[in-house]
């Protein structure tokens, strides 16, 4: 299957937009009309720097507002369709898309329409064009799919099928199924795009938050299959309107853009029992097990040692190459690096490793969905440790810990010796990790982890913030062994720097209570919780006074699901990073979410309070 999409999704002007198509892979392009008119190239010039970036121009679009109109505006949309046919040749585009009307002037006459459209596709015979007929989910009489091949078969005419768009079918909740009653010879073209689901005007949702398959909440994939069922053999073609799309850059949206359609087709083929195959097969998802480590790039005399030790953890060695400490509780390990930048605002947390039962494969779908896969300098007796970027830039690393058959990363630390009577406290694993993503990665962050680790997405949320909204959605395994958050401030939580949002780790605790009480014994800062939260919780739930009294006493937050309890609290950030210890009664899901804007009010009142810390 031909892999293609629409100028219109990339920023820039047409020239550095083709470049970047090429770069991905993309087997041909959509010329947006705007972009043609903007740009210094003529048509000729155009059609040769696609052709040198080996592109072929699959569509010009778009065509508005012709079919079902009185005598004197059809004569005026010949006229105007002669000219685009015109620029077409110039082009090389053979297919023209033509949406369905939108205007006042509009007539409601399905006669009329086909009629009207069988003209403008004889017409465009005589330039050896096609009428690709596309109804958009607001056109003033045609406002799905079908309606639209009514139309078409009505007409019957060789150069004049139909387009159909991801978007404007799933948008307006139309069932697909009857695509698959359309012949293949007739759908003259597909365009592709996801898109959260959001309770607005569906014009001003598709002009400014569509998104790549796989980023939002439709089933692009549920309806790639029913077309691909009839026969059709053209092009999967991605066309998305995107505020956020339009301001990054191109080369990387592109690249974006192609792992969104490598993943699609696997689902596809996966879907039809692998009959359906839309493209050539990738390394399979590798599902990861757990965290194998977290790492902190901290200063050299920073105080993270000084609140692992709070919590319980134990300093288990030293790497032997390189200034990383090794500091380990049950099977949760931090690694507190204070040979990387850590920049100026103090320690961030700049990777994650997570146990795979195969890294090399686990390496080879990272590299076949376009993630970078990070050079890493390895003494000669070091164990092997491969790591790709993940789209905020957070290293990710494949790891083997402690096994018979491969080499463990965690041999390359001299063990320390302890001291006599050294004991650790209640945490036994990684539960999560929050990365907070620059503004305009969000999508792409979570499309690299559903795609790449084969985490599942969970449903996107907007929690208050004092200084605006915070986004976030969570990524999981099916068995919840790996989780991770991913979250973006909107506006104001930091002064709009991306590099002064907060990240933490969460660590599971078999028994919260006696971890909060050592940290209150070892003196360590951990986040004042309000009274005022704890009153509101009265309120909220009956969970009996003595219960109460305690989680106010330690400032412990409390959440509940369908599936049990949840119980958190925080230590100081330093820097960019906090802990966060959690204790999951029963099944619990969540992340507390509930609470995040208590905590997100709490750090900004204690960062007012102290200063940048």
């Amino acid at each position: 299957m031909r892999r293609s999409i629409a100028t219109v999704s990339l920023s820039g002007t047409l020239a550095d937009k083709l470049t970047a198509i090429g770069a991905a892979g993309f087997d041909g392009v959509e010329i947006f009309e705007n972009d043609l008119l903007g740009s210094d190239m003529s048509p000729e010039e155009v059609r040769r720097r696609a052709a040198d970036l080996g592109l072929a121009i699959d569509l010009y679009q778009p065509f508005r507002d012709f079919e079902a109109v009185p005598p004197d505006v059809l004569a005026a949309g010949l006229r105007r369709a002669e000219h685009k046919f015109a620029v077409m040749e110039r082009l090389g585009a053979a297919r023209l898309l033509v949406c369905s009307n939108v205007s006042p002037a509009a007539i409601d006459d399905d006669a009329l329409a086909a009629e009207q459209l069988g003209l403008l596709a004889e017409r465009a015979a005589e330039h050896g064009i096609e009428i690709a007929y596309e109804a958009l989910a607001w056109g003033r009489h045609v406002d799905d799919y079908f309606h639209a091949w009514r139309i078409v078969r009505a007409a019957d005419h060789p150069n004049l099928g139909v387009c159909l768009d991801s978007f404007h079918i799933l948008a307006r909740d139309v069932d697909p199924y009857a695509i698959r009653t359309i012949p293949g010879d007739k759908i003259f073209f597909l365009q592709l795009a996801d898109a959260p689901t959001l309770p607005m005007d569906v014009l001003y949702w598709s002009r400014h938050y569509r998104c790549f398959p796989g980023q939002g909440d439709l089933d692009v994939t549920g309806l790639v299959e029913h077309v691909l069922r009839t026969g059709y053999d053209g092009p999967l073609s991605l066309e998305v309107f995107n505020d956020i799309f339009r301001q990054a850059a191109a080369m990387r949206t592109a690249q974006d853009a192609m792992r969104s359609l490598l993943a699609l087709e696997e689902e596809v083929a996966r879907r039809a029992g692998g009959s359906a195959s839309a493209g050539g097969a990738l390394p399979p998802p590798v599902a990861p097990t757990g965290f194998a480590f977290a790492e902190l790039a901290v200063p050299s005399d920073g105080p993270v040692g000084e609140v692992l030790d709070a919590l319980g953890f134990v300093r288990g060695g030293r790497h032997t190459g390189k200034p990383v400490e090794l500091w380990e509780q049950g099977a949760a390990r931090v690694l507190v690096n204070s040979g990387s930048a850590e920049g100026p605002d103090g320690p961030a947390l700049g990777a994650i490793g997570l146990e795979t039962p195969d890294p090399a494969a686990s390496v080879k779908r990272a590299e076949a969905l376009l993630a970078p896969v990070l050079p890493r300098l390895r003494g000669p007796r070091e164990a092997p440790l491969d790591a790709v970027a993940a789209p905020d830039g957070t290293e990710v690393f494949f790891c083997r810990t402690a096994r018979p058959d491969h080499s463990s990363w965690t041999d390359d630390f001299a063990r320390d010796r302890r001291p006599a009577g050294a004991t650790t406290g209640e945490i036994t694993h990684i539960d999560h990790v929050a990365l907070t993503q620059p503004w305009h990665h969000f999508d792409e962050a979570s499309l690299f982890y559903r795609s790449v680790l084969g985490l599942r997405p969970h449903d996107s949320l907007e929690l208050p913030d004092p200084y605006g909204l915070m986004r976030s959605r969570a990524v999981s395994t099916e068995d919840g062994g790996v989780r991770v958050a991913l979250n973006v401030a909107y506006v104001g939580a930091h002064d709009g720097r991306y590099d002064l949002a907060w990240q933490h780790v969460a660590l599971a605790s078999a028994d919260i209570v006696a971890t909060a009480r050592r940290m209150r014994a070892a003196g360590a800062a951990t986040l004042a919780v309000p009274d005022n939260y704890y009153d509101d919780l009265e309120a909220r739930y009956d969970l009996g006074a003595d219960r109460h009294l305690l989680l106010r006493e330690l400032g412990l937050l409390y959440d509940r699901d369908d599936c049990g309890e949840f119980l958190h609290f925080y230590t100081a950030t330093i820097g960019r990073v906090f802990f966060e210890i959690v204790q999951r009664l029963g099944g619990y899901r969540g992340y507390g979410a509930a609470n995040a804007p208590v905590r997100l009010a709490a750090q900004h009142a204690r960062r007012t309070r102290r200063g940048p810390q």
